[in-house]
């Protein structure tokens, strides 16, 4: 069973995506929150393995609150809900460790898909949140590249280590640079006549090399070390 909360400053919005999530029998929503602040209070009582979350919240919005969750429960899965392209803000809450994005929008299969696709370590990584994200990369001030939105700089950032590039093998550079244009291992594995086992492999070898937690934040971390381009 997938124990989720949501986190979202509209009662209609919070009682809508409850009633859709628990049609699927594999899901159950434990708590639903108004704000970040309150979250991370449910969050001391309640144990969760995937929360939606609201960019756009009073007293503690959902970037502040996905970073401040990844610190103490680095376990649990956020998906970041919005229904308008608020690019900083996404960006930085995928930087904080987040593990996707979805729009309100969204159908209900899609909705299940990307709780059950993160709940099992997945990233919600498609094309057009990477291209957001090199577009954005590239048009930022050096200085501005390690800020959060309306934060300070942190150190749950990802950073780019020179030393972790220098480690990397050939065939996890052009694996990395394929996973941040929003390829999946498949593809990855077709576009470089590989077997699908070899690239989930390297996939995971990377990742620990550059200590990050998933694939949302290894194109991020691409894009931030100009691996991307």
């Amino acid at each position: 069973m997938i124990r989720i909360m949501i986190a979202d400053d509209q009662e209609l919005m919070r009682e809508s995506l409850q009633i859709v999530l628990e049609l699927n029998e594999d899901m159950h929503v434990v708590a639903m929150a108004q704000n970040g602040e309150e979250l991370l209070e449910l969050l001391e009582k309640e144990p969760a393995d995937v929360i939606l979350m609201d960019v756009s919240m009073p007293k503690m919005d959902g970037v502040e609150a996905t970073m401040q969750v990844k610190k103490k429960y680095p376990d649990i899965k956020i998906i970041i809900l919005t229904t308008f392209d608020d690019d900083e803000y996404v960006l930085n809450a995928l930087r904080y460790g987040a593990s996707g994005y979805l729009l309100k929008g969204m159908s209900v299969p899609e909705l299940s898909g990307a709780v059950r696709k993160v709940a099992a370590g997945g990233a919600m990584l498609n094309t057009d949140i990477v291209t957001k994200v090199v577009k954005m990369f590239s048009n930022l001030p050096a200085e501005e590249k390690n800020q959060g939105a309306n934060s300070q700089p942190d150190e749950s950032f990802i950073q780019v280590d020179a030393q972790g590039i220098g480690e990397l093998t050939q065939m996890e550079r052009n694996i990395i640079r394929l996973v941040a244009h929003g390829m999946n291992n498949k593809e990855i594995a077709q576009k470089l006549n590989f077997s699908e086992g070899t690239v989930r492999n390297a996939v995971s070898l990377t990742l620990n090399k550059l200590a990050l937690r998933d694939r949302t934040q290894l194109a991020i971390w691409a894009v931030e070390s100009g691996m991307a381009r």
